[in-house]
């Protein structure tokens, strides 16, 4: 947990610089209120508009995220020997990555892929704050060249924010690296009505010869998790997720 512990202060030290608690608290119920009521602007990176929703996405999901992963990667029980390169897809602030890559018996390589450069320097700091090798790339996780297998390829939260015809673009790629022998991980929160995709992937996975899973980990979260939960009107006493595995 010490890395962990020195990755929340210093996000705490730099969001809270130019920002208050209320602040940061209003953004979080707007950014909130986005993810429930308004998902069709997720598109146009309605998340990531202005430093208050940035602090909130940083300090609230950002460790809400790497937690779920930890332990769903935990719960998967995956220990490759041999995979060197994580291709982080959609990392957003990096925290999924970050969170799979240190539950391998040797940390592999990041490679991170968003369409937002505020979100990939915020990466590039998680993973340096975990002591993992990364690098970042700007570009559509659809059409962008990934590094070539073999790899482990996550997709964490963020296939829910593409258009119908890049989603399946990416399915179709993920699941021809499955069949190469590469691992696949999957993660989307459990709520239907954010993945109204989910059973078909489920399916295709599936017949792949992956596998469908719904989680729900009761978790102590960190205290400024747990003070911006109570400001923002949110109740999160257990962590919950779903996830498509190919490995």
């Amino acid at each position: 947990m010490h890395n962990v512990d020195n990755w929340l202060r210093a996000l705490e030290e730099r969001h809270f610089a130019d920002l208050t608690f209320p602040e940061v608290a209003r953004a979080l119920r707007a950014l909130s209120s986005a993810y429930v009521e308004r998902r069709g602007r997720l598109k146009t990176g309605a998340a990531l508009s202005g430093a208050g929703k940035r602090a909130a996405f940083a300090l609230f999901y950002g460790p809400l995220h790497y937690l779920l992963v930890r332990e769903i990667a935990a719960g998967i029980g995956f220990r490759p020997a041999r995979l060197t390169t994580l291709i982080d897809l959609g990392c957003g602030t990096g925290t999924a990555g970050a969170a799979w890559a240190q539950t391998f018996p040797k940390p592999p390589a990041i490679v991170g892929f968003d369409l937002n450069s505020w979100a990939l320097s915020e990466a590039s700091r998680t993973y340096r704050a975990f002591g993992l090798s990364a690098r970042t790339r700007l570009g559509d996780i659809a059409t962008a060249a990934w590094p070539a297998s073999p790899g482990a390829l996550l997709a964490a939260f963020t296939l829910n924010e593409l258009g119908d015809a890049a989603r399946e673009t990416v399915l179709h790629r993920l699941v021809e690296r499955g069949e190469r022998g590469d691992a696949i991980l999957v993660v989307e929160p459990i709520a239907g009505f954010v993945a109204p995709w989910w059973n078909r992937w489920r399916d295709v996975f599936e017949s792949a010869g992956g596998r469908a899973a719904d989680w729900r980990f009761p978790i102590e979260l960190p205290a400024i998790v747990t003070k911006l939960d109570r400001a923002a009107g949110l109740d999160h006493r257990a962590l919950t997720g779903r996830s498509l595995w190919l490995g």
